[in-house]
């Protein structure tokens, strides 16, 4: 092969690449990536959406922000559940404190669940964690303490969020804490 005729493979080749890449973007990425479909050719291949951001940054809501705190003292092997009523998709700001190590479980009781039924998102051993939560489904929303050790714990729960109550269980017994505004 001469160097001549390798000259015009590289270009032939290049030119095919180049063809085949403007071909790809007018396509498939300008639909999928940008929304953009000049030809139709994104939605007779079901690419028109794959843009669009699904993300909400902004999330009104009908209820007023309201803000909790509340120290639960553990005596040995006690344990004590506090959780909010929330909507699905509201939101809840937490941080909550232990001067000592105690079990925990953040779960929820949906709606309309079965007796005993809850759904966990974190669990484990420490003293303290921090964090917002958004309610995947209505129901009872929050955390289950239990103190291991020897010695009396106290756990404080600092909240803020959209809810209206807070319940309480401790021993077999359920209270219910109207919750005003932000105080």
């Amino acid at each position: 092969m001469t160097e001549s005729a390798a000259k015009r493979g590289i270009l032939l080749a290049s030119a095919a690449a180049f063809l085949v890449a403007v071909i790809l973007l007018v396509t498939v990425l300008l639909p999928a990536e940008y929304g953009w479909d000049p030809l139709g050719t994104g939605a007779a291949l079901g690419l028109l959406g794959m843009a669009v951001d699904d993300v909400a940054v902004l999330d009104e809501q009908d209820s007023p922000w309201r803000q909790d705190a509340i120290a639960l003292q553990l005596a040995p092997f006690e344990s004590v559940e506090y959780k909010y009523r929330l909507q699905q998709g509201e939101a809840l700001l937490f941080q909550w404190r232990a001067d000592g190590e105690v079990l925990f479980d953040l779960h929820a009781e949906p709606d309309g669940a079965a007796q005993g039924y809850a759904e966990s998102f974190a669990t484990g051993r420490g003293s303290g964690a921090n964090g917002s939560y958004t309610a995947p489904f209505p129901g009872l929303h929050g955390w289950f303490w239990q103190n291991r050790g020897d010695k009396t714990v106290i756990v404080t729960l600092q909240t803020s969020g959209y809810f209206d109550r807070a319940v309480e269980f401790r021993d077999g017994r359920a209270f219910t804490y109207e919750v005003e505004g932000a105080r």
